[in-house]
């Protein structure tokens, strides 16, 4: 039986910072903006959150029922370790989607955009065929594309919109950004696991893409992150604060570049998870506070 412990790892607490970054820079953009409010930014935090432990939770259910996590090196996998029943791990996972959803039902009521409440319903279903379902669009390659969608555009977008009715141009440059710094994350979990995602048949980009090809994405996808913090600080300079998340991915960049393996690569996926809340929280304290 799976303890406290394994379930709290099952969550992978390493990608959190794709959740929270996003609304740190959007909150952050609305503040610059002239709004910003504290109820609608915990409320968005929560959602983020719950929707990240959600799809953790049910990639873990799904990879492990396909046979797909039998030969992984990484974090806990609860159904794929035998640690807990598949049952269980699927009703975790609804059971975060379903947190995410009444989280996203009272910011709707507190801010009154109702129309989100379809774009709140697409985040869950994405959440859940990224290996659910009978064609999972993560076993296609599709993982880094949906990532950057809803964890960078949706996140951070709607995060600033649900604050002051509008979104500034700092808020999409700050959602490419960290769109691109999320499927960095995403991109340096999947390079740990191509000898074994190409054995069972997932496809993911960084399959497709090759090691070597999928290692130089990885770096792209730095680079892009900090020309959008470049590029948002041209209408709120504070936006360059961003770039204090080189100081956490410059490791892993190189440690990466120089073909870091397997367990090598775990280092990597940490100190990219803490360069990700890094640049959400530079970019979005630095809007707040000097515009």
């Amino acid at each position: 039986m799976a303890s406290a412990r394994d379930w709290f790892a099952g969550a992978r607490p390493r990608t959190l910072p794709a959740a929270v970054a996003p609304v740190l820079i959007g909150t952050g953009a609305a503040y610059a903006a002239g709004g910003g409010a504290v109820v609608p930014a915990l409320l968005a935090l929560l959602v983020a959150l719950s929707l990240q432990v959600g799809v953790n939770y049910a990639n873990d259910y799904s990879d492990g029922v396909r046979g797909t996590d039998e030969r992984r090196v990484g974090p806990v996998r609860l159904v794929g370790q035998g640690l807990a029943a598949p049952s269980s791990v699927k009703t975790a996972a609804f059971g975060a989607f379903g947190f995410a959803a009444v989280a996203g039902l009272a910011l709707v009521a507190v801010t009154g955009r109702w129309w989100l409440l379809p774009v709140g319903a697409g985040a869950v279903l994405a959440a859940w065929f990224y290996t659910g379902g009978s064609r999972p669009y993560g076993y296609l390659g599709l993982g880094e594309l949906f990532v950057f969608v809803f964890f960078g555009l949706v996140a951070t977008v709607g995060t600033a919109y649900t604050q002051v009715a509008a979104v500034p141009n700092a808020a999409w440059a700050g959602a490419v950004g960290v769109g691109a710094l999320s499927c960095a994350i995403l991109m340096a979990n999947n390079i740990r696991d191509i000898p074994g995602d190409a054995v069972v048949g997932k496809r993911t980009l960084a399959v497709r893409l090759g090691d070597e090809r999928a290692r130089w994405a990885y770096v792209a996808l730095i680079g892009v992150a900090f020309a959008a913090a470049v590029v948002a600080s041209r209408t709120h300079q504070g936006a360059l604060l961003g770039l204090v998340a080189a100081v956490f991915l410059d490791r892993p960049a190189r440690a990466l570049r120089a073909g870091a393996r397997g367990a090598e690569l775990i280092p990597v996926l940490v100190a990219t998870g803490r360069g990700t809340l890094a640049y959400g929280l530079g970019m979005g304290l630095g809007m707040a506070l000097w515009p």
